[in-house]
């Protein structure tokens, strides 16, 4: 019997020679025979392959280091395509239970505990949740190469059916002679434009496709059908909207991000409005539909193609303002209801004359799509710095006018960052009264003072009165993580998500939870199942909104069937988190784990804070300064720019250093002291999601770090000086790992988990060999300063994230 993985080993077997005879044909068998010696040294000989690639000149060892990233990124789409096999397979099997976390799955699970038909029902459609794109700098792929990829996805996926091998050989190919490197740093508006990439290229043919699912499912658990109106999950962005911190946002790139998504929306409504026409050739119509279509023999296509010209118009229209946004140009279609009114006249009709099973093809997806995305496909939310609003500055007058400008359908949310008081989101409420206000709380301090800032804001009239009863709230995984370590964080953000929810229960307010989460789990990352499912009691009730950030864009929604499968994730786990809540933990283990947070708290920033040699030795240790100096984001990676320490530092490029030289250690560095008393902790990992979610996740963290990685980054670029601290900390992250072990009762990481397990087992050796080519051209830039190695620096920062996965 084959293992469930064969197919993915076959797939990447097939990648890695078809990548080995693109060496061989474009660059020679000399470069061929030096990657397989260097990857045969890397599974046997650490030390033999760094000297070996350390005596190369940067022309040389570049070339291999391309090699294997570039078989590290084949390595993830042959992957993320496994991924979609696997969940194509249960849907296939007859009699294979259904796909766990699925909506048949889970459906079934919360019938068989006691929830009834009507209550699922009336729960899976008022659910609202949003996912909120932006634009951190942490996906370093350019656009042109995530489309490479996706081609070879596609490829594996027509393998089932034909032979590709010389197709998949011609975009192997295609992307090795492809320059990883961006020349020049992206714009805020190339950033639009590259989150609007992922709608046109998968989300837009996602969306329906769930909604289908999600119905068949409710058909079955509760033999009622989703009703049309009813889409459970749909999406925000802040890329074009987010000024904290980043100057080239500006109003005019605000202004245009609306527009480019409106475009993109109209632009995507016309594909459909084609192959709809070409559906519904029928003649009869119903009255209502006559009177709209005049006297022609075919109504349907008559309607239609009025929407179809009045998209044309829009998009036509929607160019003309991007040239010149100065222009007052009215689009036709401004308002959802401007695509669904004839849309809907057209399903009634169909209905109405017999003909109803035509209606549940393309126009049912049409239907929902524009329930959905609307006219803007997205709405964007505004973010800025509570400190610009004291005395407001003219770039952020700018903005409230721009608001004022703006339609409104095209706007989400103004997200205040660092909220530190009531009197924050008060000026914002007196600047502003379209958009409804979100405080973000992001410190230790501002999280722990959240409630209290929530019950002073509702003791103002005039606001309570703005609010209506309804409330959102964001809490910040990075900056507290940054401030404490992640398990003090973690514990402090439960806490004041209690808090939070207490105080809007008070009040009589609905509120909605908006974390902030990032890719790394020093940022709140991981899996959104578990995530979720360990929020505190009251917490979710059927209403979530989650950042999606940076490169898991495309780790989440880059395959449609990955994208279909997370989408089923979130709605599975919000409405588990609903209709059964995890039970409020005992004070027994609150007194346990404040003891446990106070004790890594104290352990992480003795280190971080208190240590005088940190700052040194980390810039020193990792990529941090250079990071800054390449082409990855729009936004600087300091706050201000100036470099006052880790405090000014932002949380991103924090976690993106510690990953390139694989120590990670904003991620763990403080949870031995808290599973010292490791027999109490094991109690609660057993019996708690919130502690087993943490643990969890360290353990995933702990298996991707490599000591050995990070200890030959210190031999080659930290001064004698400052070597000791390196030493120190490896020994905290192998103690780390004896507490986690014991904690879990396994014998090794991930004893659970073997597809993880393995997975990580197979890239290690692939992403060692690149860690070396870095930390030597790190050692030959920081002696010289030859711009030439910038390139090859690039390079290397890509093949690592490559095989981390899960970068910033």
């Amino acid at each position: 019997m084959k293992p469930t993985d064969q197919p993915l080993r076959d797939d990447i077997h097939l990648l890695g020679d078809l990548l080995g005879e693109t060496l061989r044909a474009q660059e020679g068998e000399d470069l061929f025979q030096m990657v397989e010696r260097v990857r045969a040294l890397s599974k046997s000989d650490f030390g033999e392959l760094a000297r070996l690639l350390a005596s190369r000149p940067a022309d040389e060892a570049l070339p291999i280091a391309r090699a294997f990233a570039h078989f590290l990124n084949l390595a993830n789409i042959a992957e993320q395509h496994h991924r979609v096999r696997r969940r194509r397979d249960y849907q296939r099997d007859p009699k294979a239970a259904p796909q766990p976390g699925s909506c048949a799955a889970v459906f079934g699970e919360l019938r068989a505990d006691g929830i009834s038909a009507t209550q699922l029902f009336e729960t899976v459609t008022s659910l609202r949740i949003e996912l909120v794109f932006t634009a951190h700098p942490t996906e370093v792929m350019r656009r042109t190469l995530l489309q490479k990829q996706r081609r070879v996805a596609q490829l594996l996926a027509e393998r089932e059916h034909r032979d590709v091998t010389e197709e998949l050989r011609r975009e192997i190919t295609s992307a090795w002679e492809t320059d990883e490197v961006r020349r020049q740093q992206p714009t805020p508006l190339d950033e639009v434009k590259g989150g609007l990439f992922v709608f046109e290229q998968t989300l837009w043919d996602a969306l329906p496709q769930y909604l289908r699912t999600l119905d068949a499912a409710l058909r079955e658990h509760t033999g009622r059908e989703l009703p049309l109106e009813a889409v459970p999950i749909r999406f925000g962005s802040w890329i074009g909207g987010d000024r904290d911190g980043n100057p080239n946002v500006t109003a005019e790139v605000t202004k245009k991000a609306c527009l480019l998504s409106r475009w993109m929306a109209a632009d995507l409504y016309l594909r459909d409005i084609e192959e709809l026409r070409i559906d519904l050739s029928v003649r009869r119509g119903s009255p209502e539909l006559e009177r709209l279509a005049g006297c022609t023999e075919e109504p349907y296509r008559e309607v239609l193609k009025k929407l179809r010209d009045r998209l044309r118009e829009t998009r036509d229209s929607i160019e003309e303002l991007l040239e010149r946004t100065d222009r007052i140009v009215c689009p036709p279609l401004m308002q959802r209801s401007d695509v669904l009114e004839p849309l809907m006249t057209c399903w009634r009709s169909l209905h109405e004359t017999g003909n109803g099973i035509l209606a549940g093809g393309r126009l049912l997806d049409m239907i929902r799509r524009a329930h959905c995305f609307g006219t803007t496909l997205v709405r964007l939310d505004i973010r800025q710095d509570s400190a610009r609003h004291a005395d407001p500055e003219p770039d952020d007058l700018d903005t409230f006018r721009a608001i004022e400008e703006i339609p409104a359908e095209s706007l989400g949310a103004y997200v205040i960052t660092m909220t530190r008081n009531a009197g924050d989101v008060l000026r914002v409420h007196a600047l502003q009264k379209r958009l409804r206000i979100v405080p973000l709380f992001e410190t230790i301090d501002d999280l722990r003072n959240a409630g209290q800032t929530l019950a002073r804001l509702f003791a103002d009239d005039d606001y309570r009165k703005r609010i209506d009863g309804r409330q959102e709230v964001m809490v910040g995984y990075s900056d507290s993580a940054k401030d404490a370590g992640r398990f003090a964080a973690a514990w402090e953000l439960f806490q004041a998500q209690e808090r939070i929810v207490a105080a809007c229960r008070e009040a009589g307010v609905e509120l909605t939870l908006f974390h902030g989460r990032g890719g790394s789990v020093g940022r709140g990352g991981g899996p959104t199942y578990l995530a979720i499912q360990s929020q505190p009691p009251g917490s979710v009730d059927g209403r979530l909104r989650v950042t999606v950030q940076g490169e898991m864009i495309q780790a989440e929604f880059g395959l449609i069937g990955i994208a279909l499968r997370t989408l089923e994730v979130y709605t599975t786990a919000t409405l588990g988190a609903t209709l059964q809540p995890a039970a409020e933990p005992s004070p027994e283990w609150r007194q346990s784990i404040q003891r446990m947070a106070d004790a890594s708290a104290r352990a992480y920033r003795k280190v971080v804070y208190e240590r005088p040699e940190f700052l040194d030795y980390f810039r020193a240790a990792t990529p941090e300064v250079e990071l800054g100096l390449i082409n990855i984001g729009s936004r600087p990676a300091r706050r201000g720019g100036a470099k006052k320490g880790v405090e000014s530092l932002r949380a991103i490029p924090w976690q993106f250093a510690w990953t390139q030289n694989r120590l990670l250690l904003p991620s763990w560095l403080g949870v031995e002291e808290a599973l010292s008393d490791w027999e109490a902790a094991a109690e609660m990992v057993r019996h708690w999601p919130f502690l087993r979610s943490m643990v969890e996740l360290i353990e995933m963290v702990l298996a991707k770090t490599e000591a050995h990685i990070a200890e030959y980054y210190d031999r080659v670029l930290v001064p004698d000086e400052l070597r000791p601290l390196g030493e120190e900390l490896r020994a905290r992250l192998s103690r780390t790992v004896d507490a986690v072990v014991r904690v879990t009762g396994h014998d090794q990481l991930l004893k659970t988990n073997h597809v993880l397990r393995r997975s990580i087992a197979v890239r290690n050796p692939y992403v060692d060999p690149i860690n070396v080519v870095q930390a030597e051209i790190l050692r030959r830039y920081r002696q010289s300063g030859d711009e030439s190695l910038r390139d090859a620096f690039v390079v290397t920062v890509n093949g690592i994230a490559a095989g981390m996965r899960n970068t910033g």
